[in-house]
């Protein structure tokens, strides 16, 4: 075929973007087929069968046309192998791509994926931290800031699932929150659902956060390393003979050895409020010589023993660590006791594939994830000691079974057996006080799900059922899915989502000044109850099993640069407690069983110039109320997390090798209580939550340099600028009363201007 092309090859990556927009069709590929292939770019005046025969023989890569918009994309020895099916490569049709920026993508599931090493830029973030990332999609947002408190649609963060490479993870930030615990360089994928989740996904009734490591031996040796204000890092990925590779990644932070103005507003916002920083309002007693540090390990070994057998190893270990010593002068003798925090994460697992077939496969797993959060408080001014303990260890097997006759077709079933326990120490000196409690918690799951594409990739729909047994209560849950999707006229989509979904694991908390009044919650295990017990001097308190309802209906609009999205949901949850939820009113220390129920509405219009520029602008409207029948006389108050208008407007620009990212967050102010008077000191509230806060504002900055150091390495430097505007915002606010009836209103304030610069280098 005579044509005429530009001759100067391009990554194929970069060629199927600028193609998609072209042909406004999608390309649905796996990473490992398109990494190192080079194309020419096909001449405009080609029709697109054309230009993929043209790509075909750049790359020896084979592209299968279904419908009139989507191409598979498949290496000749797969194709040869099947024409309908890939094997153990699962086509997942991607409608909308570069969904804000580059690198997050939506699929036609309703679920989102993140790629962050093909991630653009966001506001405020020079580096790909995952858990901030995903709070830049209508619907999840962290009302103070945290990764470790993120609320989707609504929910408190334990409810959200958090897995890593299959193993459910307890802990997820550093800094006790301000950052994500897991490496964004080692991570392939990030899978966000926040209602339709598979049947495979259970005990996470708000949303999932599933990250994936890479799975794939490609021979190629690539290693990395960097630094910030906060922490330095290096990550390697080595190969070690032809079938067996080693991933490595470690992070520490450098805040024990470099004050840095990210660090002092780092400090600032997780530690105020709290034990360091109260203890020096005693005019007997002062805290000095904080030391505080984080770092995590992981890694994987990948070992194919043949070309249809694979085992995979995993290890990951994250730690944040507190000292600081608390001195006071007493009778004319001096007094200095060491208190100390420390919040840990162990997890391992092992991992066997077998392809039996082009099309079917099966997976087994065996994990071990372990949680350890351990305080020692002195009070030198009292000669108190306080030792609190909160363990979880949570140990697994799954077996998975897949089957795909071809790319319009699959089912997916499975078993899974979970053994939880949970254990709560709390120990005091003076006066002599223990307690130990510790629960277990063995449960079964079986679930199958069925998935259907139509030939046109028009239409899609996926259901599935999971059913748990609890056999220490004897319950039997059973929880369908639902995921449908139709394409019509061209470039609109209408989406349906629903679930039922359980949880058994939850956080609580006790007193607000609980383990130093850094890290308050504490794991705890579901009993089933739903009154009070007492036996044996002991006082149990009721924790049902947390129960979930959702659908949602959405409807988008994508044509060539432009996509508008709107979502209507509804959302109940059964079985919350008042300790989970963190009152700090008058039912702060009540004991109740509810409900919430939120409906709300997710909005984004998205406009993109070519590959240079991404504008967006999200709205949420939701409506979040609480009911607890003991409470408030059984009538609907707000949600603590009710959180009634959210908007974010963002931009992103790329100037061939910079990137500039500019964003205004905005939402409602929190709901709060309001005291009326004090009496004996016990402070009278108005209705709860029938106030709230002022507004919240803030606007980032960030910006990026990435620039060649050779031919086989390359160097990122990025700057950011985190509430530009240095705006005051209160993320919460409470009142105490004084020996003297008076009250004392406590204000949270939010991270202040926050600057931070980063130095990166791929190899």
């Amino acid at each position: 075929m005579a044509q005429t092309v530009q001759e100067e090859k391009q990554p194929l990556s970069s060629v199927l973007k600028l193609l998609e927009k072209r042909y406004s069709i999608s390309f649905s590929y796996a990473d490992a087929n398109i990494q190192d292939k080079y194309s020419i770019l096909p001449n405009e005046a080609f029709s697109l069968e054309e230009s993929l025969i043209i790509l075909k023989e750049q790359t020896q890569l084979e592209f299968e046309l279904l419908g009139n918009r989507f191409i598979a994309i498949k290496t000749l020895e797969t194709s040869q192998k099947t024409n309908n099916s890939f094997g153990t490569q699962q086509l997942e049709e991607v409608i909308i791509s570069n969904y804000l920026t580059s690198g997050i993508t939506k699929l036609n599931d309703g679920s989102i994926t993140i790629k962050p090493e093909t991630f653009g830029i966001l506001p405020g973030l020079i580096e790909p931290d995952i858990l901030q990332t995903i709070q830049a999609l209508p619907g999840i947002i962290s009302i103070d800031e945290t990764v470790s408190n993120i609320n989707v649609r609504g929910g408190t963060h334990d409810q959200n699932l958090l897995l890593w490479d299959g193993i459910k993870m307890y802990q997820s930030g550093h800094f006790f929150g301000l950052i994500s615990a897991f490496n964004p360089y080692t991570t392939q994928s990030v899978n966000v659902s926040k209602n339709g989740t598979r049947a495979k996904y259970g005990d996470g009734i708000s949303g999932v956060i599933d990250m994936q490591l890479s799975n794939t031996i490609d021979g190629k040796f690539k290693a990395g390393a960097g630094f910030n204000l906060i922490n330095a890092d290096a990550y390697a990925k080595i190969p070690l003979t032809k079938n067996t590779e080693l991933q490595v990644s470690t992070r520490r932070s450098v805040t024990d050895v470099l004050i840095t103005p990210t660090y002092d507003q780092y400090f600032k916002r997780i530690f105020q409020d709290s034990d360091l920083s109260n203890s020096s309002r005693n005019d007997n007693s002062i805290s000095k010589n904080e030391n505080f540090y984080f770092y995590d390990v992981a890694s994987k070994f990948l070992y194919d023993i043949t070309k249809k057998d694979k085992l995979r190893f995993n290890f990951l270990y994250v730690n944040n660590s507190l000292n600081y010593e608390e001195q006071s002068t007493i009778n004319d003798r001096s007094e200095a006791l060491n208190s100390n925090l420390s919040q840990q994460n162990l997890a391992g697992g092992v991992t066997y594939t077998r392809d039996w077939s082009d099309y079917l496969s099966t997976t087994a797993q065996v994990y071990v994830s372990n949680y350890d959060l351990d305080a020692t408080n002195y009070d030198v001014v009292y000669e108190q000691r306080l030792i609190q303990e909160n363990e979880v260890y949570d140990g697994g097997a799954k077996f998975e079974i897949n089957y795909k006759p071809n790319t319009n077709f699959q089912i997916n079933s499975g078993y899974q057996f979970f053994e939880v326990g949970i254990s709560n120490l709390e120990d005091v000196n003076n006066p002599v006080f223990r307690s130990y409690i510790k629960e277990v918690l063995r449960s079964h799951a079986v679930y199958g799900e069925t998935s259907l594409l139509s030939y046109d990739a028009k239409t899609r729909f996926t259901f599935g059922t999971r059913v748990n047994y609890f056999n220490k209560f004897n319950t039997i849950l059973v929880e369908p899915r639902l995921s449908f999707s139709q394409r019509f006229l061209n470039n609109f989509r209408f989406e349906v989502l629903g679930e039922l979904k359980s949880q058994t694991t939850s956080q609580i908390i006790d007193l607000q000044d609980d383990f130093l009044g850094v890290e308050k919650r504490r794991w705890v295990l579901a009993n089933n109850k739903t009154e009070i017990e007492r036996t044996n001097n002991q006082t149990i308190q009721p924790i049902p099993i947390l129960k979930s309802k959702q659908g949602s209906v959405g409807l988008h609009y994508k044509k060539n640069d432009l996509l508008i999205s709107a979502e209507g949901y509804l959302k109940k949850v059964d079985g919350i407690t008042t300790r989970s939820q963190g009152f700090q009113n008058q039912y702060q220390y009540e004991i109740a069983i509810g409900s919430y129920l939120i409906k709300g509405i997710d909005f984004l219009i998205n406009k993109q110039f070519g590959n240079k520029a991404s504008t967006w602008l999200s709205y949420s409207y939701s409506k979040n109320d609480y009911t607890f029948n003991d409470l408030n006389n059984g009538e609907p108050f707000p949600n603590n997390a009710d959180l009634r208008h959210t908007l974010a407007l963002s931009g992103t620009y790329t100037l061939s090798d910079i990137k500039f990212a500019l964003g205004l967050n905005w939402h409602s102010g929190k709901p709060t209580t309001l005291p009326i008077n004090s009496t004996d000191g016990t402070i009278n509230y108005e209705a709860p939550n029938s106030s709230n806060l002022s507004d919240y504002l803030r606007v980032d900055f960030s910006t990026t340099y990435a620039f060649n150091i050779s031919e086989t390495s390359r160097a990122t430097i990025g700057a950011s600028v985190w509430n530009v505007l240095n705006k005051k915002n209160i993320i919460n606010a409470y009142y105490k009363s004084d020996n003297n009836d008076n009250i004392t209103k406590v204000e949270n304030l939010s991270l202040g201007i926050t600057p931070n610069v980063s130095f990166r280098v791929a190899f």
